[in-house]
């Protein structure tokens, strides 16, 4: 059973968007617990919380995080749990107000948090968690403020922040053989953001920005316009809810569909929502990749209703990375979690001696045999590496590519991965 990516309009914070208020709600825990030393003081059972903020129209989001984390503690327990004891997977309340949520798994003794799945919905849950000494890991948070939001060292996340598309959109540009480029975003932080990503990977890459052209939904033509008088080898549009509109601007100003790339955020199942035919050879990008056939039946065994993964890996990966920060500081507790994502991630903490890191091992029972016979563990789990950085952001983002056929729809075609370079 092929299980597709869902598509989700995830709502952006940057830092300079947190108000004052949560900044300075945000800023209460001092100190950087990612890189401080932490001594032992768990009760010998790990337990995970879930934050499932999904509702309404994106509420199939929660049921594939859901299966992933009990999929994760399932088979961590299989391989003898959290040492010897199982792990536990506390209740989970769906609902919009991840602070409560995150109230609700302090009161019951959580010692890491996966989630939530709305960036905006992040610092709420940074300033409860954080406060309680809890790291978080979101699986789908992708807004580039994160990266620098004052947690004291308790935030990660598994999934790439939005900028990582960047390069990946200059490259398929040029692989199909552009020089130069011309690029359409909608107006606001992701938009803004991802366009400046995109021109410095173009300057990299030695690709020509030929035009820059900003838009709001409803009113594209102007922007359109700009962007296809160029003559552009490709036109990279960068897009949320104004997406379909720009993509009907840019037909009516007659720029040829196949020269388009599209960001995750415009990529979406057009079909008749646009002229016939003209997105045939528009190319797309959506963060992440698409779960293989054994993480896929392993995914159905917990819940065999299940029609979507969209961030199942990420959350997957989330919670065994949690339990392995335990199993190398041999202890539970949040602060011991928090002190150890880094290293057995594989990845590097600021200012670190930067040696090499361990060879990757691919499951929790594989990792644990390894921080058994040395120091350090390096998972690379259902998402791919993992590696956070000194921000407790991933160091390398992969994206599943789709081609557009002639009905509009797209169809997965290939996958890119590409490093992220830090805030």
């Amino acid at each position: 059973m092929i299980l597709r990516p869902g598509i989700l309009r995830r709502t952006l914070v940057t830092a300079a968007a947190c108000s004052t208020l949560v900044l300075t709600a945000c800023s209460g825990v001092t100190g950087n617990a990612r890189v401080e030393a932490a001594e032992a003081s768990g009760d010998g059972t790990l337990r995970v919380g879930l934050i499932l903020d999904n509702t309404g129209q994106n509420g199939f989001l929660n049921a594939p995080q859901l299966a992933a984390a009990k999929l994760a503690v399932q088979e961590i327990n299989a391989a003898g749990g959290h040492k010897g004891r199982p792990v536990e997977l506390l209740p989970t309340d769906t609902g919009q107000d991840a602070a409560l949520q995150a109230q609700a798994l302090v009161a019951a003794k959580a010692d890491v948090v996966i989630g939530p799945t709305d960036s905006s919905h992040a610092a709420a849950a940074i300033d409860v968690l954080s406060r309680a000494r809890t790291p978080l890991i979101s699986p789908a948070n992708t807004a580039a403020g994160l990266s620098n939001i004052s947690s004291g060292g308790y935030y990660f996340r598994t999934a790439s922040a939005d900028v990582a598309q960047g390069p990946v959109l200059v490259k398929l540009a040029k692989d199909a053989g552009a020089t130069s480029v011309a690029v359409m975003y909608q107006e606001g932080s992701y938009g803004k953001e991802l366009s400046d990503a995109v021109a410095a990977s173009a300057e990299q890459a030695g690709v020509d920005v030929l035009a820059t052209a900003a838009f709001t939904p409803g009113d594209a033509r102007s922007a359109a316009n700009a962007a296809g008088n160029t003559g552009p080898g490709a036109v990279i549009v960068i897009a949320r809810d104004g997406a379909q509109g720009a993509l009907a601007e840019l037909a009516n100003s007659r720029v040829d569909g196949k020269l388009l790339i599209l960001s995750d955020g415009a990529f979406g199942r057009y079909g008749s929502g646009v002229a016939a035919g003209y997105l045939e050879g528009a190319r797309a990008v959506v963060p992440g990749q698409l779960p293989d056939a054994d993480f896929q039946a392993r995914l159905l065994t917990v819940d065999p209703a299940l029609k979507d993964v969209s961030f199942a890996a990420e959350a997957y990966d989330a919670v065994t990375v949690a339990a392995l920060a335990a199993a190398r500081a041999q202890d539970d507790a949040g602060r011991s979690i928090a002190a150890n994502l880094i290293a057995v991630s594989g990845g590097m903490a600021e200012g670190s001696a930067g040696g090499a890191a361990a060879e990757p091992c691919p499951s929790y029972k594989d990792c644990l045999a390894r921080l058994k016979s040395g120091p350090d563990a390096n998972y690379d789990g259902e998402s791919g590496p993992v590696a956070f950085d000194a921000n407790g952001d991933v160091t390398a983002a992969t994206f599943t590519v789709f081609t557009y056929g002639a009905d509009n729809n797209p169809v997965m075609s290939g996958r890119e991965t590409a490093g992220r370079a830090s805030n």
